[in-house]
This record gives structure tokens, C-alpha cells and sequence, in this order.
């Protein structure tokens, strides 16, 4: 690993006969896609959702351009400001193309097993380089796939790391990158993102009526910080608060939730879980939840 201005490593890359790829987050970066879009022909990018079981958001998640210039000065914009994490920058060989090193990062974009499962935000540099600083030096090949090297931004320098053995490798069947740790303010904005997310795909509609009545980023983070006060933090815990906070359009149900001194976390969402299920006349048992 050591350190490079990004469009030195864009020159260095390109003598050497590879082919440019950028990683491009679309949150926020409207403006710097839609350049390059206007620039790119049809075969040099892929919205990175797309083909997956998740396509319905392809829109919203990353974007791969190929960039065939790398002397025109249109990255100048992005990395004048890496402070906005917009994404990074891969090399690959010409015959492996844009196509594998999306093909590559869709086969990780899910991380865990049914039903804890969440988005692999890959193309965001923090969660890229965290998994660099972790990462055994055998187990980057199966990270970085076909990508030769790449440039990211870690705070306050760009850095570059070479892959060992670029190529085409199946997903481990538990991903060392699954595990590595994450700092309390990215996770909490991952999962704010996740729930949103989820939202949009499974209850748009109540959603979309929230919004309505009030600003739904402020009434999704309040949720998650109620969720993080009562320990409700499995997935399927904070799914059940989701849906009942969208049936709930008063908030008046879910102010009798709150936890009773002594109980527990798993006391606490039992109690309320079996209040709901029986209000709603549904039958059920202990273990469904």
C-alpha cells in the first residue's frame, strides 16, 4: 500500500496498457454521473444493481464508467473533493474489461444469510478501505477479483494497493470482509441506508404516505434511535418496528411500547411483539419472532 496522486496513477496504469474503471457512488453525485454519462457510449457503464436481485434500485446504487481518457480532465471535479467519499478507482486488463469487474462486485453484494441480510456497500471508499486495513494479504485476490490495483482515498491521503494475483475467484463461503469491524457512525448510516432501502422496495406505498405528513429521513433516524435505545437491533426486530411505525400514523401505539424498568431487550420486544399480534388477531407462539 502506499500513497499517489490519483491522476498519476491514472497515467501510470494507462503505460501500462490497463483499462481505467471507476467505482462511482450516486448518492450525491448526480452531477459528476450525469457527465459522464453524456460522455460514456452505452457500453461503458453499468448501473452495478442491475441483473440482481435488488435491480429495482439500480437507480440509486453504484455506478461503473470506463474511462478511456484519462488525460481529458473529467475526474478533475471528483478528486478535488474526495472528502465526499464519491467512490474510487480500479485498473483491470483489457480483456476482462468494465464487464468482469462489475460481474465481480455483484457476485458480493450481499452480505450475510437469509434472513439477516444487507447491502455490501463496496464502492464506498471508507467501507473499501476498512476492509483493506483488515484483510490478510492472501485473502485480497478474492476481495478485489479482477481488479490489478487501485486508488482510493483513506482520509486524508489517496492510497493504491496492488492485487497479488488478479483474476476470477468464486465468494468464499464465509467472506473475510464480512467480518471486519465498522466504526459506530458508518453503521449506523449503513443501516439507515438499508432501511430505507427496504422501504422503497417492500412498503412504498405507506412509506410514500409518511412523507406526506412529515420529513421520512428525520422520522426513519428517530426510529433507528428509538431501536438502538430499546436493543432492538437483529434485523427482524428492527423489520417489525418499521412496519408497525408505518401502521401507527399518530404515534400513539408506540408510545405505550416504551421498556418497563428491569426488562430486558428480548423481554421488552416479546411483550410488545404478542400486544401487537393479539391486537391484530393474529395467532401465533413465542418462537415466531
Amino acid at each position: 500500500m502506499s500513497s499517489v496522486a490519483p491522476n498519476q496513477w491514472m497515467t501510470e496504469q494507462h503505460r501500462l496498457g490497463h483499462a481505467l474503471c471507476l467505482i462511482l457512488d450516486s448518492e450525491g453525485e448526480t452531477e459528476a454521473g450525469q457527465a459522464l454519462l453524456n460522455h460514456c457510449v452505452l457500453e461503458s457503464f453499468h448501473g452495478v444493481y442491475g441483473d440482481t436481485p435488488v435491480a429495482e434500485l439500480v437507480d440509486a446504487g453504484p455506478f461503473m464508467f470506463l474511462i478511456d481518457t484519462p488525460h481529458d480532465g473529467l475526474l478533475d471535479t471528483l478528486f478535488k473533493a474526495p472528502e465526499r467519499n464519491w467512490g474510487w478507482l480500479a485498473s483491470v486488463a483489457p480483456q476482462v474489461g468494465l464487464k468482469g469487474l462489475v460481474e465481480h462486485w455483484r457476485e458480493r453484494l450481499i452480505v450475510g444469510e437469509r434472513p439477516h441480510q444487507a447491502l455490501y456497500r463496496f464502492h464506498d471508499n471508507r467501507v473499501l478501505s476498512r476492509a483493506l486495513r483488515h484483510l490478510a494479504e492472501g485473502q485480497l485476490p478474492e476481495y478485489l477479483g479482477p481488479a490489478i490495483s487501485i486508488c482510493y482515498w483513506e482520509g486524508e491521503q489517496w492510497r493504491v494497493q496492488g492485487n497479488p494475483a488478479p483474476g476470477s475467484y468464486p465468494v468464499p463461503q464465509e467472506p473475510a470482509w464480512w467480518h471486519v469491524p465498522t466504526d459506530r457512525q458508518q453503521a449506523g448510516y449503513m443501516r439507515e441506508l438499508n432501511a430505507h432501502r427496504y422501504l422503497l422496495a417492500e412498503h412504498v406505498e405507506a412509506y410514500a404516505r409518511v412523507a406526506q405528513r412529515q420529513d421520512p429521513q428525520l422520522w426513519l433516524k428517530g426510529l433507528l434511535e428509538r431501536a438502538d435505545e430499546w436493543g432492538w437491533l437483529w434485523p427482524e426486530r428492527l423489520e417489525f418496528l418499521l412496519i408497525q411505525a408505518l401502521k401507527d400514523v399518530d404515534g400513539k401505539q408506540m408510545a405505550r411500547w416504551q421498556a418497563r424498568f428491569g426488562e430486558t431487550p428480548e423481554d421488552h420486544f416479546q411483550r410488545v411483539y404478542q400486544e401487537v399480534r393479539f391486537l391484530q388477531g393474529e395467532s401465533f407462539n413465542d418462537t415466531d419472532i
